[in-house]
């Protein structure tokens, strides 16, 4: 079963105390940070990444908590805080010799790439998010039969304990769950990829859990003080997403819009996971952004 990706140097990284990461490095160029989303490990980007290796230094960690990398054990609403997720990004690209990066974030990567945005402007030339609301706006739009969508959001959300062991009990049914129905083209996933997949996510749910949990949490917090206080986006930023289509009844542009003042915003025809099934379209996109 693949957990590399082909031409690419694998090494653990550390980024905290007692903290290290996964990440898989090739190309050289101006340095390209690519975090994955749920329930997937860094092996999401294979193509994407392949691509713009060519003319960038690529860099594709595993999360805290995901993957191979390492999995803390929880010690308060922090552990798994994006910003806590957002600070290790930030130490692997200084630990790897860039202080300034692009990066972009699929899912739950796209949230720690936000919060790094917010939180460490400096250090990000260019962001992207792909197929998602920062946290805040997500729970203020999510409503009535439309938020069953996201019944893992609330599953998650609940105190330590429950959720874990009913999702352990059943865990390739529950993460194989997602990976069927988000997807519009299952050939996109390989069955060894699809393995490789479950079989992280079967080893991670005390953490992977504990990551949702933050987003109902403390992560909520810290966009609601960046919004109240008008901090914004400051690079050039790309969003990425699916056509949710008029249902869902919000405006993600706009919602987008407002964190964002340069921002790109377009639809891609796919399922949630672009970067396996429109990977030319993810890497033009993204090839687009570091052009701004």
């Amino acid at each position: 079963m693949p957990h590399t990706i082909n031409g690419f140097d694998y090494r653990r990284v550390p980024v905290a105390d007692g903290l290290s990461l996964n990440v898989a490095v090739a190309g050289s160029g101006s340095p390209v940070m690519l975090l994955h989303g749920f329930p997937q490990t860094h092996l999401m980007w294979r193509h994407v990444a392949a691509d713009l290796a060519a003319d960038h230094t690529v860099i594709c960690p595993d999360l805290r908590g995901y993957g191979a990398s390492d999995k803390p054990a929880v010690t308060g609403p922090g552990t798994y805080a994006k910003r806590a997720m957002a600070a290790d990004v930030v130490a692997l690209a200084r630990a790897l010799g860039h202080e300034r990066f692009a990066l972009a974030g699929h899912d739950r990567g796209a949230l720690v790439a936000f919060r790094a945005g917010l939180d460490h402007p400096a250090a990000i030339s260019h962001l992207a998010c792909l197929d998602v609301l920062p946290t805040l706006d997500m729970w203020e739009v999510m409503h009535g039969l439309g938020a069953a969508v996201g019944f893992h959001l609330y599953l998650m959300a609940q105190p330590p304990g429950l959720p874990e062991q009913m999702i352990a009990a059943s865990a390739d049914a529950f993460f194989g769950y997602f990976l069927d129905i988000w997807t519009s083209d299952p050939a996109a996933i390989p069955a060894d990829v699809r393995a490789a997949y479950l079989r992280a996510c079967r080893e991670a749910v005390p953490s992977i859990v504990a990551d949702y949990r933050a987003s109902a949490g403390v992560d909520v917090e810290h966009d609601r003080v960046d919004r109240e206080a008008g901090n914004r986006l400051r690079m050039p930023v790309a969003v990425l997403q699916q056509d949710w289509g008029a249902a869902l009844g919000f405006d993600a542009a706009a919602l987008w819009g407002a964190w964002a003042p340069d921002l790109r915003h377009t639809t891609v025809t796919c399922g949630h996971f672009m970067a396996e099934e429109a990977p030319a379209d993810v890497a033009e996109a993204l090839r687009d952004l570091l052009t701004r």
